[in-house]
């Protein structure tokens, strides 16, 4: 069986994360032909990999959403048919839209992206669109957002998928679009497995940005829901990591029937034989945060918390164990607010062996401000390290368990709240009896039902379902 792996912004550009699930999926079931579609911003990105694909990879294509080279595209004027028309019409407005006229019209080769947005008949589609919901706009503005923002989902219908039996998708959104363009073309299988909700990142990230304003911050909301809502609708089956992932799935529109929940698996004897402290660690308090350096993961605030926390319990060490190089603006300010605030024994280690520190540290950190399910927190369990993590994704679960009866696993605090992580910090750095049993709690936690052993289980038998029902 030919699985094709969609992924977005992910694999194989960016370490940890999704990405090392995705790596760790192809590289256990060697069995599959796998090939990679990916999506990334632009052309800067291609072929810049930072995995060594596994041998049952055997080609990888790339999508790229900012192409420079999309007005390039020669196609002459040309007026859409009535049924297109109606088509794009239902896409502006949401109104049952018309998906498979819409992949046929923008897989017609002869269809050029800057006639059909700078043409009359999407300008028509517009204008009854503003006129309907959005009249209290500039009408200028409105136009120019609207191109914007069709311009990445159109380009993307453009692409000329690969056949493949199976269409694994680790995203709805773009990720997902692709998936659902594949089964109509082909009416091979699709499967998606989320492991962040991504219409509620994206919210949350729209919500939050400066280069959006007023009503168009739900115009492009509304835009993330619609891509998600195709994936759902034409997926076979569609996994989450927990529970209350599956509800969000289920409220956003996926039928309840299709879901099902996947937790995330690690390799458990990789950490437990982790090697404890060195000489050089003897009187410290090790605090370690296995994460890129990157906005979503809140480094400054934790930076703040510690300098904060050190103040108190002198003998915190701050290990930051991740890229810096993927948003190197960004890890600049890090360093800055560092030398700013006159913290000692402040570590960035760069990218890292997890395995090699984890030993190392008393308990671990995560500030992030949108997670799935970490699997850095399960990596620390493994080790028998307790977690102050901020209250995203499955952090909750993961610290107080799902109805399982073991205990807390560490402290949960909310997201970008210096003072609460600060003193989370404290009362850990401070108590070594409640590190240790909150350790053990966490470490039962994850052999009880997050080992990588369970999670191949799981996708073994939905990719051999898959393969049956292609055979039938």
């Amino acid at each position: 069986m030919k699985i094709c792996m969609v992924a977005e912004g992910c694999y194989p550009y960016v370490v940890g994360g999704v990405s090392s699930w995705i790596h760790s999926m192809i590289q256990s079931f060697p069995e599959y032909e796998f090939i990679i579609l990916a999506i990334v911003a632009d052309r800067s990105n291609r072929g810049v990999f930072k995995y060594e694909l596994p041998e049952n990879v055997t080609e990888v294509y790339e999508v790229y959403l900012n192409d420079l080279d999309w007005t390039q595209k020669k196609g002459g004027r040309f007026q859409l048919s009535s049924k297109d028309m109606q088509a794009m019409r239902s896409l502006l407005l949401n109104e049952e839209i018309d998906w498979e006229r819409l992949f046929a019209l923008l897989e017609d080769p002869k269809v050029s992206l800057d006639d059909l947005l700078m043409g009359y008949d999407y300008l028509q589609a517009v204008k009854e669109c503003y006129r309907t919901h959005y009249s209290d706009v500039a009408f200028s503005d409105f136009l120019w957002t609207m191109r914007s923002i069709y311009l990445p989902m159109f380009h993307i219908m453009q692409f000329h998928v690969p056949q493949a039996d199976l269409y694994h998708c680790v995203a709805t959104g773009y990720a997902g679009l692709l998936g659902a363009m594949a089964k109509a073309k082909y009416g091979c299988g699709l499967l998606v497995s989320e492991h962040g909700i991504y219409t509620r990142e994206r919210e949350e990230e729209i919500i939050r940005a400066s280069w959006v304003k007023g009503i168009y911050k739900n115009i492009w909301i509304e835009q993330f829901r619609k891509m998600s809502l195709v994936a759902y609708q034409r997926a076979d089956l569609v996994t989450s990591l927990y529970e209350h992932a599956k509800e969000l799935q289920m409220e956003l529109g996926c039928p309840p029937h299709k879901t099902l929940v996947t937790p995330n698996g690690i390799p458990t004897q990789r950490f437990e034989a982790a090697p404890g402290k060195l000489p050089e660690d003897e009187g410290f308090v090790n605090v370690g945060a296995v994460a890129r350096v990157t906005p979503i993961k809140d480094i400054k605030t934790m930076i703040r918390a510690f300098g904060y926390a050190k103040e108190k319990v002198p003998n915190l060490k701050l290990w930051i164990m991740g890229p810096t190089d993927e948003d190197e603006e960004y890890a600049k300010e890090c360093f800055e607010l560092v030398d700013t605030m006159h913290i000692p024994d402040v570590v960035f280690t760069g990218r890292v062996n997890t395995a090699e520190y984890i030993g190392r540290m008393d308990f671990t950190i995560l500030t992030s401000i949108s997670e799935g399910q970490p699997l850095t927190i399960l990596e620390g369990f493994a080790a028998k390290k307790p977690v102050i993590a901020t209250d995203v994704g499955n952090c909750r679960g993961l610290i107080y368990g799902e109805g399982d009866g073991l205990g807390e696993a560490g402290i949960l605090t909310h997201i970008m709240n210096v003072e609460e992580i600060t003193i989370a910090m404290v009362n850990l750095g401070r108590s070594p009896h409640m590190v240790q049993k909150m350790g053990e709690v966490g470490y039962q936690r994850v052999m009880q039902k997050y080992k990588i052993e369970d999670m191949k289980n799981q996708y073994r038998k939905i990719y051999q379902d898959f393969e049956a029902s292609k055979e039938m």
